[in-house]
């Protein structure tokens, strides 16, 4: 399975123009980040690698809908610089930092590199370029290791081959 692309140096994705909503050039935002502040009007987000300011912003049918003060086409990518982004707390990860990290079950047994983290509703998931798919829940995930770029999970997570 291929990699996912990387992020340009210093640039975090949060989002991608989805489907238009109404005529005044509004879009549902997918895969939109978790922080609201970063779609709130006045907010500035990169779109194709130019600073658009949040003109509108609010929630229809569940989704989030924004406008931007300049038309960006269907599928752009919504970004901000690194530098941007706030601390986490113990145990909270950004998704970027997660993405082609190692996971391997105690005992050694390699189970493939992190290629995307699903939301969920109860917890996110980890899927692997293998095929599985790892809850990011404490009872799986043992240790996040960023320096080491792995991740240890317990065992009963996945069937021994």
């Amino acid at each position: 399975m291929a990699q996912p692309p990387a992020e340009p140096p210093g640039l975090i994705s949060i989002g991608r123009v989805g489907k238009p909503h109404g005529i005044k050039g509004a879009f549902a935002v997918e895969e939109a980040s978790e922080e609201p502040e970063r779609f709130a009007v006045g907010a500035t987000v990169l779109a194709a690698g130019e600073p658009a300011e949040v003109v509108e912003s609010k929630r229809a049918g569940g989704r989030l809908v924004i406008r931007l003060d300049r038309p960006v086409s269907r599928g752009t990518e919504l970004q901000i610089r690194r530098e941007e982004l706030g601390e986490t707390e113990e145990g909270e990860f950004y998704v970027f930092q997660l993405l082609g990290l190692d996971v391997v079950q105690e005992g050694g047994r390699e189970l493939g590199k992190v290629t995307h983290v699903a939301p969920g509703v109860a917890n996110d998931v980890l899927e692997l370029d293998s095929g599985l798919a790892l809850p990011m829940v404490e009872a799986c995930v043992q240790e996040v290791d960023l320096a080491a770029r792995r991740i240890l999970v317990r065992r009963g997570f996945t069937t021994d081959v």
